[in-house]
């Protein structure tokens, strides 16, 4: 009789106005796993985790999402993720502010991947209306975009897509 331990996944978000909370619990429903107000935790214990930031300080070069995680990225740079899987998620307003949708998940993005994180979770940037983000590359957002003002009826699909993306990316939920 062997018991295998079920990896540990952590749900992490960090918001202005509550609806990257909002996303975190759906994420949390969708995964079975905990979301947690980000404050400040080294994820040393967690084989994977996700994480969330609205972008808040629009157009800035630095500290785009205006919460708890502009305090944290430098640090997250000097943690040693090597082995954990990472996936960030992100809330923005395509419409009034197009020209810097989800601008806030590349710098998260680039905090974790700095650290040695294996990053998962590119999303394609097909169906989603913007005109600049700095959180795309090579035609892919760097993790998972919502828009929470314009395309809430999206939301729920998309969270489901993103779930399965992650599992079959290595994502240990």
């Amino acid at each position: 009789n062997s018991c295998t331990a079920r990896a540990a996944v952590g749900i992490f978000y960090a918001t202005q106005t509550g609806k990257t909370e909002t996303v975190a619990s759906k994420l949390a429903e969708a995964t079975g796993v905990e979301a947690s107000d980000y404050d400040g935790e080294d994820f040393s214990d967690l084989d994977g985790v996700i994480a969330g930031c609205p972008t808040w300080n629009t157009g800035a070069d630095e500290y785009r999402s205006g919460t708890t995680w502009d305090d944290y990225l430098d640090t997250i740079k000097e943690y040693d993720l090597k082995g954990k899987v990472v996936a960030v998620f992100g809330c923005g307003d395509s419409q009034s502010y197009a020209d810097n949708f989800c601008d806030g998940i590349e710098e998260l993005h680039n905090a974790f991947q700095a650290a040695g994180a294996k990053m998962v979770g590119y999303v394609d940037e097909a169906g989603y209306s913007y005109e600049e983000s700095k959180s795309v590359k090579d035609g892919k957002f760097l993790g998972l975009p919502l828009d929470e003002d314009n395309e809430d009826d999206q939301t729920d699909d998309r969270i489901a897509a993103w779930v399965e993306q992650l599992k079959g990316e290595g994502m240990p939920l």
